[in-house]
């Protein structure tokens, strides 16, 4: 079978090219090193709890017609991401809004909340915050900080806040009302019955065949010379056999439980905040979706150091890595037949959404 496009990676971005190449009549192929289609949107039934394989994904954006898109191959319930900070057993409310103020300091008013934070951020007196620990207090005052983010980040990135470039936090969401809802977005929700039939009906096409456990690298001249155009959603260092360099990553290690009891911990997320508890959340599935199982299931997430090999998830974008993925980035430019696409192909975070709508771009640029 003749193909028209060669698609590495079945995940979000790469099944969206798939889709919308196969409604204009394009031959597709995809492949995927993993055994399962979705990526890291992967999720799999457990006691009838719909388990995110990859850590929590919440569907949430204010383009209407990216959400309307998404919404052809699910239905998405009302869940609100609403997570909550347990700091060595203190719990707060996450984004920190009118609850945390009053749990920390017991004001009831947005104008003594606000009075407090200036207090703080007055006492340090940081006019040029020169790393992550001086931005956020800058921005916060330092019991926010103290207890809700320099336990969390040191421990997500393994490395000293005060080690860490300012502009990982370049503003954090401070809410002078009694709203839990993390998110500002305008639409947001699960897929009843989780993410992964998304997937499954982006690649139902009789023109996309899918081919699983499939290293793109074990047979990649082949590849390149079979097919007039790929569609790549790995690693662009590792496509170009990392000659300018190694981006880095940060990995995560996850740790499952199938639990005889009902309900764990009441939230679908608890950051734990602390520096001292191992993991930076655990996430307990079920209520994700509103479950009444007579069991329940939760993941512990531990962040690690990447090495190759490892799963990447989280870019570290900072001045060194980012001149280096420039430099991938130019060299892909002058392969027109390789289009470089998703989380790792454009060494950057992207959320569900922003996935939808890169795919989509490249897809207006591509059949236009």
């Amino acid at each position: 079978m003749k193909y028209d496009y060669l698609i590495v990676g079945a995940g979000l971005f790469g099944s969206t090219f798939a889709y919308e190449a196969a409604k204009r009549g394009k031959k597709v192929k995809v492949i995927d090193k993993r055994n399962h289609i979705a990526g890291n949107i992967y999720t799999e039934k457990v006691e009838g709890i719909n388990v995110h394989k990859y850590g929590a994904h919440i569907f949430h954006t204010n383009d209407k017609e990216i959400w309307e898109y998404v919404n052809q191959f699910a239905e998405f319930n009302r869940y609100t991401n609403s997570p909550i900070a347990n700091y060595n057993g203190e719990v707060y409310n996450l984004p920190f809004n009118m609850n945390t103020f009053n749990k920390l300091w017991g004001v009831t008013t947005p104008e003594e909340a606000k009075a407090k934070i200036e207090e703080q951020k007055a006492s340090v007196n940081i006019d040029q915050p020169k790393n992550l620990e001086e931005q956020a207090i800058s921005l916060i005052g330092t019991d926010i900080y103290i207890k809700l983010i320099k336990g969390y980040t040191e421990k997500q990135w393994g490395r000293k806040a005060t080690e860490l470039p300012n502009f990982i936090i370049k503003r954090l969401p401070v809410r002078f009302t009694y709203d839990n809802n993390y998110f500002n977005d305008k639409y947001q929700g699960i897929p009843t019955g989780g993410y992964t039939q998304i997937v499954e009906k982006m690649l139902e096409s009789e023109l996309i065949d899918v081919e699983l456990g499939k290293d793109f690298f074990e047979s990649k001249e082949e590849y390149l010379a079979s097919f007039p155009k790929i569609v790549y959603t790995g690693m662009i260092d590792q496509f170009f056999n990392y000659q300018f360099g190694t981006l880095e990553y940060r990995s995560l290690q996850f740790e499952n439980s199938t639990l005889d009891q009902e309900n764990y911990q009441g939230n679908a997320v608890v950051n734990y905040t602390d520096a001292e508890t191992p993991y930076t959340r655990i996430i307990e599935h079920k209520h994700f979706e509103f479950g009444n199982q007579p069991k329940t299931v939760i993941t512990k997430e531990y962040p690690r150091n990447w090495k190759k090999g490892d799963e990447p998830y989280y870019p570290m974008n900072d001045k060194r890595n980012n001149e280096m993925f420039k430099k991938y980035y130019d060299l892909a430019a002058e392969n027109p037949n390789i289009i470089f696409g998703g989380r790792l192909g454009m060494y950057k975070y992207y959320d569900m959404h922003q996935v939808i709508g890169a795919a989509l771009s490249v897809v207006k640029q591509e059949f236009k």
